[in-house]
């Protein structure tokens, strides 16, 4: 990915913010995704709008394994024949090009809303159908151990430059996979039952650690649900791809997708 597409992912995720509620979370919502591309041409367009379809797919059926799945990869070749409306923002707020590849190549916000029965027919042959709204509402305790500094609970404000960008990134995780979810405040994580405190339905708790044996970051994951206690583990990745992992396992098991893969 080019350096200003790279950028341009991390800034799009400062929109995401907390609680995501499960107010926040509409029909609609499911059927919509947004990524970023280098142009508005043809091509651009394409490479754009597949990860839109990934997202969607996964988003309404509840079901990450679906996440690189050859069969999805074919359809997302053809995403724009399943969209009702495609929109771009000019990620560069309209500031004028540098240089002439400027002209031709700047990035962008798409936003993609799509069909929702051929959405629906889309799961059917694979095998999957809609989880419906609305969905468990999840409370996430989760006891940071950066590589530097004191370790931390992460709560819902607060903390320095790392607890901010984590929220962010947790944030974006759990909108990107339709899960209403939020982290306590401060004051709430001594009480015996965060979840009840605060209304939620699940808690997924787990902590986040940098080591260096791994050459990053190791989460260690556990969601219990209707009686049985789930565990799974990713390691030596990026915060932002620890939370995505820790999300997306809740999402399959809330679902009734199985047990997340470690």
């Amino acid at each position: 990915m080019p350096g200003c597409l790279k950028l341009a992912a991390a800034v799009l995720a400062v929109v995401f913010a907390f609680p995501v509620a499960a107010a926040d979370i509409d029909r609609a919502d499911l059927y919509r995704a947004q990524s970023v591309t280098s142009g508005t041409g043809e091509e651009n367009r394409a490479w754009g709008l597949a990860p839109c379809l990934e997202e969607v797919l996964v988003k309404v059926s509840g079901d990450p394994r679906l996440i690189g799945d050859p069969r999805v990869e074919e359809m997302s070749r053809h995403a724009a024949d399943y969209a009702t409306d495609i929109g771009y923002r000019d990620l560069l707020n309209n500031r004028p090009p540098h240089d002439e590849q400027g002209t031709h190549d700047r990035p962008q916000y798409i936003t993609a809303d799509f069909d929702p029965d051929k959405i629906d027919a889309l799961l059917a042959s694979l095998g999957h159908k809609p989880w419906p709204l609305p969905r468990p509402a999840i409370v996430a305790l989760l006891d940071i151990k950066p590589m530097k500094g004191d370790d931390f609970t992460l709560v819902r404000d607060g903390g320095g430059e790392l607890a901010t960008n984590m929220r962010v990134a947790l944030a974006a995780a759990a909108l990107r996979a339709g899960l209403p979810l939020e982290l306590p405040k401060a004051q709430d994580v001594v009480l015996a039952d965060v979840t009840q405190t605060m209304g939620g339905d699940v808690l997924l708790a787990g902590t986040l650690a940098w080591r260096q044996e791994a050459l990053g970051w190791v989460g260690d994951w556990r969601l219990a649900f209707k009686g049985k206690e789930y565990r799974w583990q990713v390691r030596g990745v990026s915060f932002d791809d620890a939370f995505r992992n820790a999300v997306r396992g809740t999402l399959q098991i809330l679902s009734g997708n199985g047990q997340p893969e470690t």
